[in-house]
């Protein structure tokens, strides 16, 4: 194991790669003899793990730390992190949920991930790495789209890809020639988390329906390895925002665009 690090020309890491499209980043991943990391409360069998939990910060400084430490000791061409983990958390109508499940869906999906991104490029800086660095925030059609019952959730994303389109200037002012930041909406993927929520009932989610609707019919619904070539296939980028075939709201449903 210790000569494989050693040896790794590519350091990745990804929260959540445990299930979903964090999964599917990971097994298809491009670069030969990359060191993969998952970043998950589960360990993974097949890949080196480190604890996260979104909804306790005190572990997002360790995480922090392991950034640090591991670039400092990395000697390879390129660093990057995709943060794709995301709590599954409240939904239902703002103001009828209990408050401390609105609290906690607030730390792990708004303010975790930007933490989180902060602090790799805290990171790439304070190591002093000189390689390609690479950071991917997963983001969604929720960003732009007013689904009812998940508030936080589409603000979450709002909040991700302004911060990403802020972010890509100040690297750029500062002439960070090396270093990259996108936001990536994957389109409509068959996750465990898409399947969560096209099961809740449409008094508290009501585009419930329409997406078991889009699921058992197959239409415009990509595989998690689908999704995480097409996503790999486009880094490194120079854009903000990469956009892979989105579920978006149009007069009340919901369609590919």
């Amino acid at each position: 194991m210790q000569h494989a690090r050693e040896a790794a020309s590519s350091l990745i890491w990804i929260s959540g790669a445990t299930e979903g499209i964090g999964l599917g980043l990971a097994r298809n991943a491009p670069h030969a003899n990359a060191r993969i990391i998952n970043l998950s409360r589960r360990r993974h069998p097949d890949y080196e793990s480190h604890f996260l939990d979104l909804a306790a910060p005190a572990s997002w400084a360790k995480v922090e730390q392991h950034f640090t430490d591991t670039l400092r000791a990395f000697r390879g061409e390129r660093a990057i992190f995709i943060q794709n983990a995301h709590l599954k958390g409240m939904t239902g109508f703002a103001g009828e949920v209990a408050a401390n499940d609105h609290a906690r869906d607030v730390i792990a999906n708004v303010a975790a991930p930007l933490s989180l991104g902060d602090m790799f490029l805290r990171a790439v800086h304070d190591s002093g790495f000189p390689g390609e660095a690479g950071l991917v925030m997963l983001s969604s059609a929720s960003a732009r789209s007013p689904y009812e019952g998940q508030s936080v959730y589409c603000a979450g994303k709002a909040a991700l890809e302004m911060w990403v389109h802020v972010v890509r200037r100040e690297i750029i002012r500062r002439g960070h020639s090396k270093l990259w930041v996108t936001a990536v909406r994957p389109g409509f993927v068959d996750t465990g988390l898409t399947r969560h929520v096209a099961n809740l009932p449409d008094n508290d989610y009501p585009v419930a329906s329409l997406l078991r609707g889009q699921i058992e019919t197959g239409r415009g619904v990509m595989d998690i390895d689908t999704a995480a070539r097409q996503i790999w296939a486009a880094l490194p980028t120079d854009q903000s925002l990469l956009l892979f075939g989105e579920q978006a709201q149009i007069s009340g449903s919901t369609s590919l665009t």
